[in-house]
């Protein structure tokens, strides 16, 4: 036993480095105000007050708006996507996530830049509606830019735990369905769905909170008109120099993403518990 506690001393040493100590930080800032580091500063809430001023709350909903948006088109597309994949046998099936993972591999904004020049006035989609005679589209910059690049980037969080809570599903409860009288839609809608919901759980959770959080996409698909969580945590820290206030809004989102869990957590509990029953 003590062998493995002196194995597993450095990780605890480098978890208290890079979680704890900035975790620590975060919270001491959003907690308090002026002073030079750590020197005359003074405890105060104002800092999670001003998050109520109407500009900011405007950021939130249009945060939460945009990224239940994304999640809902996510699930709708990855949930299809991953029971088709679920059709192949288990070699192809490697071969198709790899190609819904590819994507992953490629910095974000590289794929946000690829999007500006497919959406942009003179991109690929306006050039090609003009080669059929139709009017082209002014799609930057708007939010049908910031929901498709928001899309794209997630979309591979929804599929891949959808597709393993499928693929995990035991064949012959498929085929007692089927024994048993129940057609093709009741077989997906009593069974397969039904059993699939911890992987939809699991895909929504990472969709919506990547999509809440992030700050590139918005910044770049929005041309700067879009101020979600994270472009707004961003400019606080970056361009501000706010970081008292970047922390409070870093520590409501904080608290956000745990709830959210929390409540998926409950929810996929009494999933299993009436499965179960």
């Amino acid at each position: 036993m003590k062998h493995y506690t002196k194995l597993i001393r450095p990780y605890i040493v480098w978890s208290v480095l890079v979680i704890l100590v900035p975790l620590f930080m975060i919270i001491l800032y959003a907690f308090t105000t002026g002073g030079n580091g750590l020197v005359n500063i003074r405890f105060t809430l104002e800092n999670f007050k001003k998050i109520g001023e109407p500009v900011y709350l405007d950021v939130l909903k249009k945060s939460f708006v945009l990224g239940f948006i994304s999640v809902l088109i996510c699930l709708i597309l990855g949930y299809i996507l991953a029971y088709f994949i679920t059709r192949f046998k288990d070699s192809t099936q490697d071969i198709l996530i790899l190609l819904v993972t590819i994507p992953m591999w490629i910095n974000t904004l590289l794929r946000t830049y690829a999007w500006i020049s497919l959406l942009s006035d003179n991109g690929v989609i306006n050039s090609f509606l003009k080669l059929f005679g139709l009017n082209a589209g002014s799609f930057m910059y708007t939010d049908f830019a910031v929901v498709i690049g928001l899309i794209s980037d997630i979309l591979p969080f929804m599929v891949i735990p959808i597709h393993t809570s499928i693929r995990k599903i035991d064949p012959s409860l498929i085929e007692a369905s089927h024994d048993l009288g129940a057609n093709s839609f009741q077989t997906f809608t009593r069974v397969i769905l039904k059993m699939s919901i911890p992987g939809v759980i699991n895909g929504v959770t990472m969709t919506f909170l990547l999509s809440i959080s992030t700050f590139v996409i918005p910044k770049l698909l929005g041309g700067g008109q879009y101020m979600l969580i994270g472009n707004l945590i961003e400019n606080q820290f970056i361009s501000v120099g706010n970081w008292n206030f970047g922390s409070a809004i870093s520590i409501i989102l904080t608290l956000i993403i745990l709830v959210g869990l929390t409540l998926m957590k409950k929810f996929d509990k009494e999933e299993k518990e009436d499965r179960d029953a």
